[in-house]
């Protein structure tokens, strides 16, 4: 007998609302566009020396190359419009923009051929909690809910021994006794 399953895409795109805005992320990410950007992000990590379980005295400016390899993590996910809103660079020059970018390397290449010019990031502004919060909601929309590679701290943590101890002796050590001990 033969079988028959239907199978359904997402055409609505995922909403994150922060505060009054809304980022809009694709309604549906090939597996591979989320692996390859996953990668990426852990690319940037390894290559800045910087162990994300463990930030303790991490050198500021790694830290901030960290959120923004996260920020362009998170805007590959996104729908174009939301994420030039998320993730912009500027080049200004004469204190007028020159032209805006969706990554530094980007406008850094543009501004080092104009005399003067300079890049600032205008980018949305959010708390790290909220970056984070945000990577957790799209590992879990695209990626099945779990890390899709990792280090071996992404292990789960060893299980509780079930039941409680109790303070009895036990009977097993009582009836094993033998005389001339």
């Amino acid at each position: 007998m033969s079988q028959r399953r239907q199978f359904t895409l997402n055409t609505d795109p995922h909403v994150a609302e922060i505060g009054e805005t809304e980022l809009l992320f694709q309604p549906e990410v090939m597996g591979d566009e989320f692996l390859d950007a996953y990668e990426d992000l852990q690319e940037a990590q390894k290559r800045l020396g910087v162990d994300v379980n463990n930030l303790a005295g991490t050198d500021p400016d790694k830290l901030r190359s960290v959120v923004r390899s996260l920020r362009l993590f998170l805007a590959r996910l996104m729908l174009p419009e939301s994420a030039a809103e998320f993730v912009r660079w500027e080049v200004i020059r004469d204190g007028k923009v020159v032209d805006s970018f969706g990554t530094p390397e980007e406008a850094d290449e543009h501004a080092a051929q104009l005399k003067g010019a300079t890049v600032k990031d205008v980018g949305m502004r959010l708390p790290d909690r909220v970056l984070v919060e945000l990577l957790e909601w799209a590992v879990e929309l695209y990626g099945g809910g779990r890390r899709p590679t990792g280090s071996s701290t992404d292990s789960a943590p060893v299980s509780p021994t079930p039941g409680t101890r109790g303070r009895a002796a036990s009977r097993s050590k009582a009836s094993t006794r033998t005389a001339g001990r």
